[in-house]
C-alpha cells in the first residue's frame, strides 16, 4: 500500500496494516488517531485526503489484498478468507469487483484468461497494448519488444498470453492514432483491475479532454476529494494504460510535468502533440 511523508500518519497505517495482517480486527477509529495524536474526526479527514480512502475503506482494500495473496499463493478460498479477516466467503464473493475476478479465479492465479497483444512503433518508441475478451488491459510505451512482453507476463503470470488478432491490431492502431495525431483514445473498451479508487481516477482521467490539462488538486476537486491530491498523484503514477487512460493530461499546480511513468519527454510530446490539434483550424 502506498506510504506519506507524514510521520504521524504513517504511523497510523502501518498499525492498521499490521493488525490486519495478523488476521485481527481493524484497530478502532479512535485507537489510530490516538497513535496519530489527532482527534478522530481529524484523523479521518486527513488519511482519506493523504491516502484517497477512508480508515474503513483502506482496511477492506487491504484485506482484499491479503486474500488475493492467499488465493495466488493456492490457499484454499476458505483458508484464505479466514487468513484475511473476512466473515464468510459469501462476503468476499459480493465484493469480487475488487479482486478484478472471482476469488476461485484468483486462487488459480488467472488461469483461465487469455491476453493478446499486439505490438506497434510510434512516434515516441515502441507501444504494446494488450487486451482481454472484455477490453484493454494495459498499454506500455517501450524501447525493446522483448522487455514489454516480459512485463506483461509479469502482471499476468498464469494467463495464457499470446498474439492479438484483427481485434487487437484494430485497438492498438486507434490508440497509435492518438499518439500520432494527438486525438483521445479515450473510447476504447477497457479492463482494469485497481481499488475503488484507482479505479475512480481512472474514469476520472478519461472525461479530461485532448489539449485539456488539469492539476492533481483539481482533478481530486472533480472527484469529491478536495485536498486528495497526492493520493490522485498516486493513482495516476499506477495507471497501466498510457495514453487510454491520459494520465499525462495532468500536471502540477504551476503546470510543471511532474512524473510520468513513461518519461517526461513523452509527456510533453503527447501534450504539445494535442495542443497543436486543439489550436488548429476546426
Amino acid at each position: 500500500m502506498s506510504t506519506t511523508d507524514d510521520p504521524r500518519l504513517e504511523a497510523a497505517r502501518r498499525a492498521l496494516e499490521t493488525a490486519l495482517e495478523a488476521g485481527g480486527p481493524a484497530p478502532a477509529l479512535a485507537e489510530l488517531a490516538e497513535i496519530a495524536g489527532l482527534s478522530p474526526w481529524h484523523f479521518q479527514r486527513r488519511f482519506t485526503a493523504e491516502f484517497g480512502l477512508s480508515p474503513k475503506r483502506y482496511a477492506l482494500a487491504r484485506r482484499t489484498r491479503i486474500l488475493a495473496d492467499g488465493l495466488a499463493r493456492g490457499r484454499d478460498v476458505e483458508g484464505a478468507v479466514a487468513e484475511a479477516g473476512f466473515g464468510s466467503s459469501s462476503r468476499v464473493y459480493g465484493r469480487a469487483g475488487m479482486l478484478g475476478m472471482t476469488p476461485g479465479r484468483l486462487r488459480r492465479g488467472g488461469a483461465g484468461e487469455t491476453v493478446r497483444h499486439a505490438l506497434g512503433q510510434t512516434r515516441l518508441g515502441l507501444l504494446l497494448l494488450a487486451a482481454t475478451d472484455a477490453g484493454v488491459c494495459s498499454v506500455e510505451f517501450g524501447d525493446r519488444p522483448e522487455e514489454l512482453l516480459e512485463g506483461l507476463r509479469r502482471r499476468f503470470p498464469k494467463a495464457v498470453i499470446e498474439p492479438g488478432g484483427e481485434r487487437e491490431a484494430m485497438l492498438l492502431a486507434a490508440v497509435v492514432r492518438a499518439v500520432e495525431d494527438g486525438v483521445g483514445a479515450e473510447g476504447l473498451p477497457l479492463d482494469l483491475r485497481g481499488t475503488a479508487f484507482q479505479l475512480a481516477v481512472w474514469r476520472a482521467l478519461r472525461d479530461i479532454r485532448p489539449g485539456e490539462r488539469l492539476s492533481y488538486s483539481e482533478l481530486a476537486a472533480r472527484l469529491g476529494r478536495p485536498g486528495s491530491a497526492r493520493a490522485v498523484a498516486r493513482a495516476c503514477a499506477s495507471n497501466p494504460a498510457a495514453v487510454t487512460v491520459p494520465c499525462h493530461r495532468v500536471v502540477g499546480a504551476d503546470g510543471s510535468l511532474t512524473g510520468y511513468r513513461w518519461g517526461l519527454a513523452r509527456k510533453k510530446a503527447l501534450l504539445d502533440k494535442e495542443q497543436d490539434g486543439a489550436s488548429g483550424p476546426r
